[in-house]
């Protein structure tokens, strides 16, 4: 009896030993808005490369990732060095490894414990999210967009009925008027009359005239000089330059089908001069697991020398020779940490729509007279920076609180802020 009693008590303290740390892990994970707002911009930045929400990707979908793991402190870990926490042996992290065929996930040392924790918010509170109902359910229920009242191939059908219209009109009244002319010089006409039935001024006459041959050459000049005025004002710009890469990738793919965040790829953007061009180890990051009978893929393989049979790295490398497609001039100064991080700049500002790009393709102009009229347009974002507290109270002394300041009312068109 005295045994049932003591294994009784033991299944009790165990369930709610279970049951509290439950409750902790669930308690730990924040609902604060701020929180789940900085949780968002770390998982778009590098974790949504590999994982969504509610759907497998790369790595396993993440909804409920709070509860299948054995603690939060294991999450941490994990994030922080999943290699170290494989090598000691934990069984849950072995099994992981191995049901993701062995793929390794990129180590986040720098990820302090709150950075974690946001992102675990932000994973629980999408989670938590219903999903709304598929397009096709609410085509079906009457509730998608409606379709075009006027199909393009009846516009097109219709312009071309037009055309046909206005030259059947156009040979019709052509004949009215040679039947006109034939009919009254049939009939007895006095000579002004006759003289102006019969008007000298022929087509090929006024086609030889030298009014119409200076007409012709002024039009021709006129055309000829702006076209020499716009080449010699485009030297140098090569806005709608696409050159073809040595190796083929989407960004339509990549950046637009899986939303993988410009700047985990082009790590340079948020932190220097340059957006850098990805390194072969960041491709690497999902190729070594994912589409490894690509040709395209294969050409990653022969450039830093892995073997994909084997998975392992054979010494022989080359580099790939990419092809630069946005080039600013040597005594040009651009920075993109500065206008990505301070300004907080959309990459598409200045590339256009990236995502929708199958192969990329120079979009803006990039000249002086392009970046001064962005300087001119857009307004500083002064919000939560105390740098700018003095320059906004100078700027609404000068101009006042309504006009907003631009970033040409901080020095931005002064020649030293972009010429060495």
């Amino acid at each position: 009896m005295k045994e049932k009693l003591v294994g009784s008590l033991k299944l009790f303290i165990f369930a709610f030993l279970v049951s509290l740390s439950t409750i902790s892990l669930a308690q730990e994970i924040s609902k604060d808005a701020a929180v789940i707002k900085a949780g968002e911009e770390l998982f778009n930045g590098n974790c949504k490369a590999c994982h969504r929400v509610k759907q497998k990707l790369v790595g396993p979908a993440l909804a409920g990732v709070e509860t299948r793991v054995p603690s939060i402190a294991w999450i941490k870990d994990w994030v922080r060095n999943s290699a170290k926490v494989i090598a000691s042996g934990d069984k849950y992290a072995n099994n992981l490894y191995n049901e993701y065929n062995k793929s390794q996930m990129t180590a986040f040392t720098s990820y302090t414990d709150d950075q974690i924790m946001s992102i675990l918010a932000y994973v629980k509170s999408e989670a938590d999210k219903v999903d709304a109902p598929a397009a096709s359910q609410q085509a079906a229920s009457g509730n998608g967009a409606s379709e075009s009242a006027v199909p393009t191939g009846y516009l097109d059908a219709i312009l071309v009925g037009m055309i046909i219209i206005l030259v059947l009109m156009l040979v019709i009244l052509s004949l009215i008027s040679n039947a006109l002319k034939k009919y009254l010089n049939d009939t007895q006409l006095d000579e002004a009359d006759r003289d102006e039935v019969n008007n000298p001024y022929t087509w090929s006459g006024f086609v030889k005239s030298p009014g119409f041959i200076f007409l012709v050459m002024f039009v021709v000049g006129a055309i000829t000089f702006k076209t020499v005025i716009d080449g010699l004002y485009s030297i140098g710009i090569q806005q709608g330059y696409q050159p073809k890469q040595p190796i083929a990738f989407s960004h339509k793919l990549h950046a637009g089908a899986y939303e993988i965040n410009c700047v985990y790829c082009h790590t340079g953007a948020t932190k220097d001069k340059q957006a850098n061009i990805p390194s072969p180890n960041i491709c690497m990051n999902c190729h070594s697991q994912i589409k490894k009978e690509s040709p395209e893929i294969q050409k990653i393989y022969a450039a830093i020398g892995y073997d994909a049979k084997t998975a392992s790295y054979t010494g022989k490398q080359k580099p790939i020779e990419w092809v630069r497609i946005h080039n600013l001039p040597d005594l040009a100064y651009f920075n993109h940490s500065q206008h990505y991080n301070v300004a907080g700049i959309q990459c598409q500002t200045c590339h256009g729509p990236i995502e929708e790009m199958e192969v990329v393709k120079q979009y803006s102009l990039l000249t002086m007279g392009w970046c001064i009229d962005c300087h001119r347009k857009t307004d500083v974002n002064t919000q939560g920076n105390a740098y700018y507290d003095r320059l906004v109270q100078l700027h609404n002394a000068a101009k006042g609180s309504k006009s907003k300041m631009k970033v040409e009312d901080i020095g931005g068109l002064e020649c030293s802020k972009c010429h060495y």
